[in-house]
């Protein structure tokens, strides 16, 4: 874990406008001084993100993100009191003092109050919020140990929080307040069935975003959370493609060069699953296969991330040049 000096180094680095990983329960993120347009746009350069996906700006309270809302609902109140901290991030209309630059240009702002305790304590000694989106390559796996981002940006960050492997393992939920019904933008762990027991009813707006105009949420493009090795998702049973490869099973292995076995359990599956596959993407492989997991509105937010990494031209098998 991190010692005090690490954190307050971090911190001035925040203050300073310089850029600073550091892990969140869900992923590492990449932080920046949110209210600083100048170190914002050192994300978007260093990740190779396009403008017209919106960064996450984190708080380390309720006073804080209340202060960067220029509307504060009481639905908002409500799930902040019940899943902040936590893997929940609110979109709300935003305050002047956010550049546009942070929100791609929208009205609204995605907020988020991290549980981890080194990701709060690096918010409250910086004084600022953070923007943070995941601490990798745009569209490639997003990080879950400080490995992760040390293989993926190298030298292009400042400095490096770590805190151990990350628990939740997948990004937040997003959930608009903007719109009437609220609507879900990118599932997670927090599902929508746990949002309607504080709320009521909301709408399902999963979806993809095109590369013109403005996402109203981070995690819409297309291809988005891919491994180099192409990615597969099969049906319990169905035959392997050619070549060597490895397979993340859960009802039973295959004959594989690697055969993985997952956890049962969506939140345990969700905790491993970058994790396995940055390992197995470092090995070389001519794919990685990975079985469809159940239904159920637990593994929503896994399905949504398989099924991004596995886009259709991902299917051919002809593996892009490793970097």
């Amino acid at each position: 874990m991190t010692d005090r000096a690490a954190l307050r180094r971090a911190a001035e680095l925040i203050r300073q406008g310089r850029l600073v990983a550091f892990p969140t329960e869900t992923v590492y993120g990449l932080g920046a001084n949110a209210l600083d347009e100048a170190a914002v746009r050192r994300i978007y350069e260093v990740k190779g993100r396009p403008p017209q996906s919106p960064l996450i700006v984190h708080v380390s309270s309720l006073e804080m993100a209340r202060r960067l809302a220029a509307e504060w609902p009481e639905a908002a109140e409500r799930l902040a009191r019940r899943f902040w901290p936590g893997p929940l991030t609110l979109v709300l209309p935003k305050c002047p003092q956010i550049p546009d630059l942070v929100t791609a240009g929208l009205p609204s702002v995605g907020l988020r109050m991290p549980s981890h305790p080194l990701a709060l304590e690096l918010i409250r000694e910086a004084g600022v919020p953070v923007a943070a989106p995941s601490a990798n390559r745009f569209s490639r796996l997003s990080p879950t140990t400080a490995q992760h981002v040390r293989e993926g940006l190298g030298d292009a960050v400042d400095f490096i929080l770590d805190g151990g492997p990350t628990t939740v393992g997948i990004e937040s939920t997003v959930l608009s307040l903007v719109h009437v019904p609220p609507r879900v933008l990118r599932p997670g762990m927090v599902t929508r069935a746990e949002i309607e027991a504080v709320i009521g009813r909301v709408e399902s707006g999963r979806r993809v975003e095109d590369s013109h105009t403005p996402h109203l949420s981070p995690g819409l493009h297309a291809r988005h959370y891919s491994p180099v090795t192409p990615l597969l998702l099969l049906l319990p049973g169905e035959p392997l493609p050619p070549g060597r490869g490895a397979y993340l099973w859960l009802t039973a292995p295959a004959p594989a060069a690697h055969s993985v076995g997952m956890p049962q359990e969506a939140t345990a599956y969700a905790a491993v699953l970058y994790d396995v596959l940055h390992q197995e993407d470092a090995k070389g492989w001519d794919w990685i296969a990975v079985e469809r997991p159940p239904g159920g509105p637990e593994w929503e937010a896994i399905h949504d991330r398989l099924e991004r990494a596995a886009q259709p031209e991902r299917r051919r098998l002809n593996p892009p040049p490793r970097s």
